[in-house]
């Protein structure tokens, strides 16, 4: 069975930058006297975005509810043609806490002939467990995003940074795809700032 991995329950706190190009921000968060470091080296970080029809998930994030969730498939390195190595996030909030259940997703290609019924036929011949699958089903893929994503952290591993910069966004429809439309956005930096609920 496809046992999901999950995570204790932690503050992530998102902010955007203005003012401050990536290269100050990065230089603020070395100087902090938290003795940051970098445990990886930077990368590129890409999201299908699941939602239902109405997109509920997203109108309740947006919202500010108080229980709220969102689910996508994550992987790294290139953005379209064969996706390697994809895990499905299923991430949850309460408050201002939240957590991660995530498993292992087949591997696919997402191309110029990338649909919705593509999409059904991935999960339906996974190994994902059945329950997971069911909810997936009345899910459909509604964006594709994707930045460059650099990562902080103090030496006790009690708190973490994530910066992020070149953020781009496809919109990923229904029935056909080609992705041709993208929205880059090179001016902002989004920074995360991540911490144990105690």
């Amino acid at each position: 069975m496809n046992e999901p991995k999950q995570r204790d329950y932690r503050y992530e706190r998102k902010f955007l930058v203005e003012g401050m190009d990536a290269g100050q921000v990065r230089m603020l968060v070395k100087r902090h006297p938290g003795m940051f470091y970098e445990p990886y080296p930077p990368r590129y970080v890409n999201n299908l975005y699941l939602d239902s029809e109405q997109l509920d998930n997203y109108h309740t994030n947006v919202t500010g509810m108080a229980d709220r969730y969102k689910v996508r498939i994550r992987w790294y390195g290139n953005p379209l043609e064969q996706v390697e190595n994809p895990v499905l996030e299923f991430k949850v909030k309460s408050g201002l806490v939240g957590t991660k259940h995530s498993y292992p997703f087949p591997e696919f290609r997402l191309d110029d002939g990338f649909t919705f019924r593509d999409f059904q036929e991935i999960i339906q011949s996974s190994d994902l467990p059945s329950d997971v699958r069911l909810h997936l089903r009345g899910l459909h893929v509604v964006m594709c995003n994707r930045y460059n994503r650099w990562y902080f952290a103090t030496k006790d591993q009690r708190f973490r940074i994530t910066i992020d910069t070149d953020l781009s966004y496809y919109r990923v429809k229904k029935f056909s795809n080609r992705f041709s439309s993208r929205f880059l956005d090179q001016k902002h930096v989004v920074v995360e700032l991540k911490y144990e609920a105690t």
